[in-house]
């Protein structure tokens, strides 16, 4: 387990790699886990040498693994249509819309908490709601898309 400390747009963050299997790389960034996904695998010389351990039972019956809010949406889940996402990493700590709402330019559709903050994420464009893809409580990074208006 390698540990490392980045400080990002002036935001410290402490980050371990708890695992790397191929291109998929287990990571905890301030204590939140996370699944990602690497270009290119990591060569085995860069990363320690511990014991390999396979499982008994096919990984699809393997018990799911605490893994990040990302890893659990699917990407594809996008509607079509303008996506709103995320300016910057935080909690999502309330919802105003759902799949169906109609909302207007500059009405709030997500509060976001960063850095002991509420944000209120706003819609960039007049239309429905078309997908919803985090739910309170999810915690998301820069960049991630929130919701979807058609």
């Amino acid at each position: 387990m390698k540990k490392y400390q980045y400080k990002v747009q002036g935001v410290d963050y402490d980050v371990e790699i708890v695992d790397v299997e191929g291109n998929i790389a287990k990571v905890s960034v301030n204590g939140i886990p996370f699944e990602v996904e690497l270009k290119e695998p990591i060569k085995a010389s860069h990363m320690p040498k511990r014991p390999t351990v396979k499982p008994a039972a096919p990984a699809a019956a393997a018990a799911p693994v605490a893994a990040a809010p990302k890893a659990e949406r699917p990407a594809a889940a996008a509607g079509a249509g303008t996506k709103i996402k995320a300016p910057l990493p935080g909690t999502i700590t309330e919802m105003k819309v759902k799949v169906g709402d109609t909302v207007k330019n500059g009405d709030t559709v997500v509060v976001l908490e960063a850095m002991k903050m509420q944000n209120n994420i706003e819609a960039e464009c007049n239309g429905t709601v078309t997908s919803v893809l985090v739910n309170p409580g999810d915690t998301v990074m820069e960049g991630d898309t929130l919701i979807t208006i058609g």
